[in-house]
């Protein structure tokens, strides 16, 4: 079984209740979604794997007859059997599925894939997919043609260093040999995450793996800089709640 990916490890056990409090919920549109392209419905099993503290399991759930999550990190498990008590949460990283081969009709990963892109990790899906089923990949992205989420980019850039990323694309490359899934198929909604600056901002992006990971120090400069945004943006200024706008990227890839 591989090891988790030291930032993955390191921010998201630190801030686990920012990421429950920050994170964006996902589009219910997605729930169409679910049911068309993946096929889910009250006689399947869905797999939500990478399921951080459960945003996505519990979309899953209201889908699928059975929803079963996987998630490495201790606190982020802790955080989703928390709120999905009835849900089966299990320890495991995409190189290592504790599920028998043929087990689920379908494997989500929301805000997850980019961590453990790889043949390997592919390989293992596909073993616990049962014949026709698809693996699904969901990215809540950031609409950076607004000029204040184009300004929180900024900030977070000198912090990134060579963290696996959505955005660098990296994550298509294990997909090109095309070996275990067809190539992904795109789905794109709109989104937006609507809440009190301190939530949807501050609390956002102090659950960024390479953020929430940093000495406290700089973290806390970097949440005093994410402050300073909100009351001197004209478009975030005395707000007691903003709309930060997101775009849906759903992906469906058939296995092979």
């Amino acid at each position: 079984m591989a090891a988790v990916h030291g930032r993955a490890q390191a921010g998201f056990a630190k801030e686990a209740q920012a990421y429950e409090r920050g994170r964006p919920e996902y589009a219910w549109a997605l729930t169409d979604w679910l049911e068309r392209e993946l096929g889910l419905g009250a006689d399947s099993v869905a797999l939500d794997l990478g399921a951080g503290t459960g945003k996505f399991t519990r979309l899953l759930t209201g889908v699928a007859g059975e929803a079963i999550a996987v998630e490495p990190v201790a606190e982020m498990r802790a955080q989703l059997q928390e709120s999905l008590p009835g849900t089966l949460a299990l320890a495991g990283t995409a190189e290592g599925i504790p599920l028998p081969d043929g087990a689920v009709d379908a494997v989500v990963c929301a805000q997850a894939f980019h961590w453990f892109a790889s043949e390997t990790a592919l390989a293992e899906i596909h073993r616990v997919l049962k014949p026709g089923g698809s693996l699904g990949l969901v990215w809540n992205v950031r609409d950076e043609s607004c000029a204040w989420v184009a300004e929180i980019t900024r900030l977070m850039a000198p912090h990134e260093g060579d963290t696996p990323r959505f955005r660098s694309g990296a994550w298509r490359r294990p997909f090109e040999a095309g070996r275990y899934f067809a190539a992904p198929a795109l789905t794109m909604l709109p989104h937006t995450h609507a809440g009190p600056p301190d939530r949807v901002i501050v609390d956002r992006f102090l659950s960024v793996s390479f953020i929430a990971a940093l000495p406290d120090d700089e973290k806390r400069r970097f949440a005093e800089a994410l402050r300073r945004l909100i009351a001197t943006h004209p478009d975030l200024r005395g707000r007691e709640e903003v709309a930060f706008p997101y775009r849906t990227e759903a992906y469906r890839c058939a296995r092979l």
